[in-house]
């Protein structure tokens, strides 16, 4: 199965700075986001680290071992090539007085043929529509989440807490971090959405569902996501990668990864 990338990032109204990160390299069928925070332009240096060092390494890994593997050995790479990048992360915050204490959420999607490998950490989401059906794949490590899965708050009053933000896991915080691995079917005609808390603390689920419904290309979708974020108050930075899994096949992309960030 081919599949076609497209991503786009926007700093939002309310910020100079964008610490958000994404890239992808169809040619490995490879996706990482990353929302970075903490400390002056610092959460820029965390997400950018996390998403160079972890394409750059699955890229190398998939040279060596091929594109045909098992979807085990595939998420051993993975979590070794995150807790590499935690790794890095952590050792530039230590030597630079101006990067202590940052961090970064991540969300890193794996396509090969019709199996879809999810790795998250923080509140950074993966989402898929299939058969118009939107539903969110990953789940947040947040304190929010952690509220509403105790059924200490309903979900209306989640939708206006000031505790939105509140990640439980990050990387570059720890010496060892916990990622979350899942394996998914990815069916023909499946879109997916990873996105930064820009997008889905400004947007519902259900506009969400109703833009990638919606006739155009993946250029064209993932301008309307940053732009309905941008009318509700574009409050944070934005950032969307889209991955589709065409029924028919595709012209094939260029291989080169490309990078987002400002």
């Amino acid at each position: 199965m081919n599949y076609l990338f497209q991503a786009l990032t926007h700093p939002g109204l309310l910020r100079n700075n964008n610490e958000d990160a994404a890239a992808f390299d169809p040619a490995c069928g490879l996706g990482v986001l990353a929302d970075g925070m903490g400390g002056y332009n610092a959460g820029e240096v965390a997400s950018s680290m996390a998403v160079n060092v972890i394409l750059s390494e699955l890229a190398d890994w998939f040279a060596v071992s091929g594109q045909v593997t098992s979807v085990r050995e595939i998420r051993k790479a993975v979590d070794r090539c995150v807790q590499h990048a935690n790794q890095a992360i952590l050792s530039t915050a230590r030597a630079d007085p101006d990067c202590a204490g940052m961090g970064t959420t991540l969300v890193v999607a794996v396509f090969q043929d019709q199996r879809l490998v999810v790795g998250h950490i923080g509140d950074s989401r993966a989402y898929r529509l299939r058969d118009q059906q939107l539903q969110q794949i990953t789940r947040d490590h947040s304190l929010l989440q952690e509220q509403l899965d105790a059924g200490l708050i309903t979900p209306a009053q989640a939708a206006v807490s000031s505790q939105r933000n509140l990640v439980t896991r990050a990387l570059g915080i720890e010496q060892g971090v916990e990622l979350e691995l899942n394996e998914f079917a990815v069916e023909a005609g499946d879109l997916y959405l990873l996105c930064s808390d820009g997008l889905s603390d400004m947007v519902s689920d259900s506009d969400i569902g109703d833009i990638l419904r919606a006739a155009g290309s993946l250029e064209h979708k993932a301008r309307r996501l940053v732009d309905c974020a941008n009318a509700n108050g574009g409050r944070d930075n934005i950032t969307v990668l889209l991955v589709h899994a065409p029924a028919s096949s595709p012209t094939r992309q260029g291989l080169v990864s490309r990078l987002l960030r400002t």
